[in-house]
């Protein structure tokens, strides 16, 4: 009887969404080419990292480094776009990774991946309105940095900001009242910014080609203390490291990719414009791939600028564009460039809040959240509710956090998404018939069942301990069963605890295992071995043959190469952002299995969610 509830229990958390496209999905749409979406995929990611972060990357974490960390963050986000690709188009609908993860791997998998895309959106509105609040500040003098911080600083808690940022809250909070009264994204609005936003960046890049100098990428201790006796700017300087190109080593690289991490995320919506794209398998990897170059082209250019023009231990952190120009002796152009960002960064700021209201209210109509978070207004259709949730949420990230917090925490929830994608793209291509394409019968959608169908320990053997293991390495089928599927189902998971486990080692004693300690050294490699044999069996089950728009290549190494990458990531942050991180999930933990699982739709073969759950806002 135990067993029998443990089943059931375990088919609630796997079970799958089962959808019709609508009347609107259907219809005609105008085709957009890949430089449309190349243009869509940059303006949607370039935002306040390029701005606000390369000063705190560059004077506290990297150096001049800082161009590598933004190299390692770019290939982190190409392998996570390709299994974002494959993962998007198995689903020919417009729509989000939850769900995409609704219809293809099952309920918990969807709530973990919306729940932390509520996180990243909220985390991403809260940053950005910290940045606007810190250039604005920069601009006028610091006077409200100044004011606040010597009346709130000594009552605040070490781990929350300096001070708490009454007008990035007042600007979010200003923000959600125009969401409520139903103000939709302009893209006339979006194009004027994205021309103000490169045309900011093209005059920083070619002002670092006239007022830099190499030698700040030479820097010594002898030229730290002759700029320590003749500095006299109110902001004191940096720690000089080692000095030189890399001066803090090379876990300053790795540390500073995890934060520039945050200034690619937005790559992953091109995906969900899938369907307007003529030629989704060629179109969409390439437009991907093409915006992270793009956009990696302009970061490297932001920040090797910024080194050369400062030393780096002499960047303002909270301003540091127009700080170098008044370094450099061009004080007039230090205003023009701050007027330029914080135009871009309003926009950022709207345009980073529109999606979070549109997955609580998809979650909610699905039943996974509170079903009063889905209301909407009669005449504007707005979801007032989770527009206000988000967008107090948001306020209070703003008002508490400091920015590199809020950069940590947005950085380690997309990139457990991004795992969790690359994870679903390797279990999916091995399981029996996983292509969902909008075209099939809503009957053969009813059949398909849950990743691990039953239980094994109900099922009887199909042959000996030996025919087993054999299977493991010689599969009896040359199309996916569902033992084969299972086996890779638990060789995946093993996967996933072997790099997570050699990610930790690698980040928290990498001097030592690459030294020859005996013990450390010794687990690195004994954990390699074993991830290339549990590897290899993956790579001898049979894959399904069914066509896909776009497949992965190199499966299953590329979608294991991006979890790996991407949880070593992860392990750079703080131990405070995995506090706060935790909570969240813990939380979200509480919601699902007190509600959620209870009065899920999925639950009821009867019901069905509504329509309007399968569209996002115009963008």
């Amino acid at each position: 009887m135990q067993c029998q509830d443990f089943h059931h229990f375990g088919q609630k958390l796997v079970r799958r969404r089962l959808l019709e496209p609508t009347e609107d999905s259907e219809s005609p749409m105008a085709p957009l080419n890949p430089m449309k979406l190349v243009a869509f995929g940059v303006a949607s990611t370039l935002g306040a990292g390029v701005y606000i972060l390369v000063g705190e990357v560059a004077m506290f974490i990297a150096g001049p480094a800082i161009v590598i960390s933004f190299l390692v963050a770019a290939v982190s986000s190409v392998l996570s776009g390709l299994c974002y690709a494959e993962f998007g188009t198995r689903v020919s609908w417009t729509g989000s990774a939850y769900l995409y993860s609704y219809i293809s791997v099952g309920e918990l998998w969807a709530f973990i991946t919306a729940w932390n895309l509520i996180l990243s959106y909220v985390v991403v509105t809260g940053s950005v309105a910290r940045a606007w609040s810190i250039a604005f500040d920069s601009l006028i003098g610091n006077h409200i940095f100044q004011a606040l911080e010597g009346t709130f600083s000594p009552y605040m808690p070490y781990y929350l900001a300096k001070y708490p940022d009454f007008v990035a809250l007042s600007l979010v909070l200003l923000l959600t009242g125009v969401l409520v009264l139903g103000v939709r994204e302009s893209v006339l609005v979006g194009k004027i910014s994205t021309g103000i936003n490169l045309l900011v960046l093209s005059f920083i890049i070619l002002s670092g080609f006239i007022k830099g100098d190499l030698h700040n990428w030479k820097l010594t201790e002898q030229d730290y203390t002759l700029n320590t006796s003749e500095s006299s700017d109110i902001y004191s300087l940096g720690p000089l490291g080692s000095g030189g190109f890399v001066p803090f080593n090379y876990d300053g690289i790795l540390h500073g990719a995890a934060l520039c991490f945050y200034s690619f995320v937005g790559f992953d919506d091109i995906v969900t414009k899938g369907e307007e794209a003529p030629n989704p398998h060629r179109s969409i990897p390439i437009s991907i791939m093409s915006t992270v170059f793009i956009c990696f082209l302009a970061y490297f250019g932001v920040s090797a600028t910024l080194t050369l023009m400062v030393p780096y231990y002499q960047i303002q952190p909270d301003s540091p564009f127009p700080q170098a120009f008044l370094h450099v002796g061009w004080g007039p152009a230090r205003y023009v460039v701050a007027v330029g960002i914080l135009c871009f960064l309003l926009y950022r700021l709207q345009s980073s809040l529109f999606p979070v209201p549109q997955v609580i209210q998809e979650m909610a109509e699905d039943g996974l959240l509170f079903r009063g978070l889905a209301r909407t207004h009669a005449r504007t259709k707005t979801p007032i509710m989770a527009t206000v949730s988000s967008g107090i949420l948001a306020g209070i990230m703003a008002l508490l956090f400091e920015f590199s917090n809020l950069v940590d925490l947005m950085s380690i929830g997309h990139l457990l998404v991004y795992s969790l994608v690359a994870f679903f793209v390797l279990v999916l291509r091995y399981q029996p018939d996983c292509n969902l394409s909008k075209n099939e019968k809503i009957e053969d959608k009813i059949q398909m069942m849950p990743l691990v169908k039953e239980n094994p320990l109900d099922s009887e053997p199909e042959a000996g301990s030996s025919k087993t293991l054999k299977s493991l390495w010689l599969p009896v089928s040359t199309t996916p069963t569902q033992k084969s599927a299972q086996i890779v189902y638990g060789c995946a998971f093993l996967l996933v605890l072997l790099l997570t486990i050699l990610s930790l080692i690698l980040v928290q004693w990498p001097s030592q295992v690459f030294s020859g300690d005996p013990v450390l050294t010794t687990v690195a490699v004994l954990l390699l071995l074993l991830t290339t044999g549990v590897t290899v069996i993956i790579w001898r089950q049979p894959q399904d043959p069914s066509p896909l728009p776009f497949k992965v290549p190199a499966l299953p190494v590329l979608p294991l190469v991006s979890i790996f990458v991407n949880v070593y990531l992860m392990m750079q942050t703080t131990s405070a952002t995995w506090t706060l991180f935790g909570i969240w999930n813990a939380f979200g933990f509480l919601i699902y299995f007190g509600y959620g699982i209870r009065h899920s739709l999925a639950g009821n073969n009867h019901q069905q969610p509504p329509a309007t759950s399968l569209h996002l806002p115009d963008s």
